[in-house]
């Protein structure tokens, strides 16, 4: 769906879907974890003899263990929870190593099933009442994240954690951009902003000063677009706030990389693979267009993408056989589009081959890779109700829903496609918002949104090169003042590494 995040209108819809589709109220968590507080030493009392300084160190890296939450920023989703599992494993392990007491270790998504937890600032009172006294620091990291827990420590050590400190690798625009409302448009490389891959921090102070302040004045609903740059906004509070400091320790590299030598966190940063890639006949495309755009958007696809597909219907408000276009008999709409999107689902549950598992929704200017697909669907269980994207959020402070953001495209398993229809979730109106109404009829259905940050809803201009950096990206939307074609051979078609039978086009990323 084409549109620019946080207008008017879709404040207005938001209103009036919840009367549409009415949600449960989200609980607050209750954390079943503490922290015992520990003794009264301190840095000063390490020993200094020479024959103790080894025992002396290890001693003080399990007390500091001790002070820091890792929260990882986990998903319910079979397959990232157990990656989420492996990573806890893998901490305390480390942590078991030395010996000492494990530190406290949260999956965001075990949290008691708040909707909202993935945007952190709703759980900022819970973590202050349960390790406000007894921790330093929360560290926050992705399940790709892969932690070197000495190092770590060794670089929060550098910190002092009676203070506010907002720690991570920090990434900025170069340009202002739309998924930021063009914030800081004078000079948007001003603003820094974590990059969650390599590991993010708080220290406890802060928390407990965001905790303050969210007891004070609670969350307004508001649109969820890119969390990293809201949450760094929320804390800057417009200069009454710390900025990001930027640690060098906290790293993208991946593990294997000679520059990681100096890393305390690294990143996978491949494409999943979980056996072999899902057949092509096992994915259903539908593209969404009409009329006024078959001149020119659907040639783009027809020059890229579209030969990745085996299984693909351009749905329009007018047949036309040279593409070929199906008339669904859904007029047109200037916005919206809930009405044709509700109709493609229905046909792909009705029309389609029963034993074709997926499918795949795009917009006429949405550039996206099945090739990559293909390998990322090998993770997912088709048998479960599984509906995948780019996640945004409304509201998710005060009670809203998370919803796939539908430029970049969304993927549902044909589970989730029949377990949607059984119910008497349907759209509102014909124009209304079809990736919203959709999160709200899946959140109602208590079926999670799956986030894949390799989907994008906006062009690979308005990201930061830093963030795309680390990524195979799946897809990216729209067509403004770019070469579409360009886009998709530099950053989204298979490359002779991916594909032995793909001729390899030489565009340089940093010219787009």
């Amino acid at each position: 769906m084409s549109r620019e995040p946080g207008c008017n209108r879709w404040l207005l819809f938001a209103a009036c879907a919840h009367l549409f589709f009415l949600l449960p109220p989200l609980r607050t968590p209750a954390f079943a974890l503490s922290v015992v507080p520990e003794g009264a030493e301190d840095e000063t009392e390490l020993p200094v003899l020479q024959k103790s300084e080894k025992s002396g160190r290890i001693s003080k890296i399990s007390r500091d263990l001790k002070e820091i939450v890792f929260i990882i920023q986990s998903q319910s989703n079979s397959f990232h929870s157990k990656r989420a599992e492996d990573l806890k494993r893998d901490i305390l392990k480390q942590a078991a190593d030395l010996g000492k007491e494990l530190p406290t270790v949260l999956l965001i998504h075990q949290m008691n099933g708040h909707e909202g937890a993935w945007t952190i600032l709703p759980l900022m009172r819970d973590f202050s009442v349960a390790y406000g006294r007894n921790s330093s620091w929360i560290f926050f990291c992705e399940e790709d994240t892969r932690i070197q827990v000495v190092k770590l420590l060794e670089t929060l050590g550098r910190f002092d954690g009676s203070k506010e400190w907002f720690l991570g690798k920090a990434l900025y625009d170069e340009e202002s951009t739309i998924i930021h409302h063009y914030a800081f448009a004078e000079n948007p490389t001003v603003f820094k902003f974590p990059d969650f891959a390599a590991g993010w921090a708080l220290s406890i102070p802060l928390v407990n000063k965001l905790a303050k302040k969210l007891k004070s004045e609670p969350l307004k609903s508001d649109f969820t677009i890119d969390l990293k740059h809201e949450i760094a906004l929320y804390i800057w509070q417009k200069g009454e706030g710390p900025h990001l400091t930027s640690v060098p320790e906290f790293c993208t590299d991946d593990v294997n990389s000679h520059k990681a030598d100096h890393c305390a966190t690294t990143f996978s940063n491949f494409l999943p693979l979980c056996g072999e890639p899902v057949k092509k006949e096992d994915i259903f495309v539908a593209v969404k267009t009409c009329q006024k755009f078959h001149g020119d958007r659907i040639p783009v696809v027809k020059q890229t993408w579209e030969r990745e597909a085996a299984l693909i219907e351009y749905y329009s408000d007018y047949a036309d056989i040279s593409i070929p276009t199906i008339d669904l008999g859904i007029p047109n709409t200037d916005r919206g589009h809930c009405g044709k999107t509700f109709a493609i689902l229905e046909r792909f549950l009705n029309h389609s081959s029963p034993r074709t598992p997926w499918l795949v929704i795009v917009d006429d200017d949405t550039l996206i890779s099945i090739f990559r697909l293909r390998k990322l669907l090998s993770c997912y269980d088709p048998n479960e109700p599984v509906f995948l994207g780019e996640r945004y959020g409304y509201g998710l402070g005060t009670g809203g829903y998370s919803y796939i953001t539908g430029g970049g495209g969304m993927v549902f398993s044909r589970v989730a496609v029949q377990k949607l229809l059984a119910s008497k979730c349907r759209c509102y109106s014909m124009d209304a918002p079809d990736d919203m109404v959709l999160g709200m009829c899946f959140s109602g259905l208590g079926i999670p949104i799956t986030h894949s940050p390799l989907f994008h809803q906006a062009r690979p201009m308005d990201y930061p090169k830093g963030y795309l950096s680390h990524q195979i990206p799946v897809s990216f939307h729209k067509h403004w003042n770019i070469d579409p074609v360009k886009v998709y051979f530099t950053w989204l078609a298979p490359n002779t590494e991916e594909s032995l039978n793909e001729k390899k086009v030489g565009y340089n990323r940093e010219d787009l």
